[in-house]
């Protein structure tokens, strides 16, 4: 009697188990996602105001307000980021700056690759775009001896620089407040 009862207490837990099991792919919460956006914007829980998360089909819209700007964050259920935007609080001009926009992107591929031939003797930067450059590379968690093909440039426009790098063979490129030296965005392609 004992060992029908330990084999039907084995089956149980046995079927519970593979009950459990047979979920596909991950289910993210909503206060991971919003740790995917802040993480995205080096911003801690107590620097996050107006925190909103909605809810869209497939995937998840985030905004909240820190001291340096506001961001918006579309973030897929499977927790990456399909778009983000940024708006700096702390400039009388609001520039604002999104990934989702890939001419923008273009122009600043051509310049930096322009750069990056004029420079290919002379690999030195000054203090404002090592500071940016490091700041990039500190987001990646990466070190300057990690990545090879560096490049930044500013754009006086925007007060932004472009600072791009590859890693194991995938392009990075981030965008940093020319301030504050904050990332503003980040894309790998």
């Amino acid at each position: 009697m004992m060992v029908k009862r330990n084999s039907l207490i084995f089956l149980t837990a046995f079927g519970l188990l593979l009950t459990g099991c047979s979920k596909s792919g991950l289910e993210i919460t909503k206060d991971d996602i919003l740790e995917v956006a802040r993480d995205d914007a080096n911003a801690t829980k107590k620097e996050c105001e107006n925190v909103s998360i909605k809810e869209q089909k497939g995937s998840y819209i985030i905004s909240f307000n820190t001291n340096g700007g506001s961001y918006e964050y579309k973030i897929g259920k499977d927790g990456i980021i399909q778009e983000r935007n940024y708006k700096r609080s702390s400039s009388e001009e609001k520039e604002e700056v999104s990934t989702s926009e890939p001419v923008e992107e273009k122009k600043e591929e051509t310049k930096v690759e322009a750069q990056k031939e004029e420079k290919k003797e002379s690999t030195s930067f000054n203090k404002n775009q090592q500071a940016a450059i490091d700041a990039a590379l500190a987001n990646a968690g990466l070190a300057q001896e990690d990545v090879t093909d560096i490049g930044c440039t500013l754009d006086k426009t925007s007060q932004q620089y472009t600072v791009t790098f590859t890693f194991q063979d995938i392009h990075n490129t981030c965008m940093v407040d020319a301030a504050t030296f904050t990332v503003l965005s980040s894309v790998q392609a």
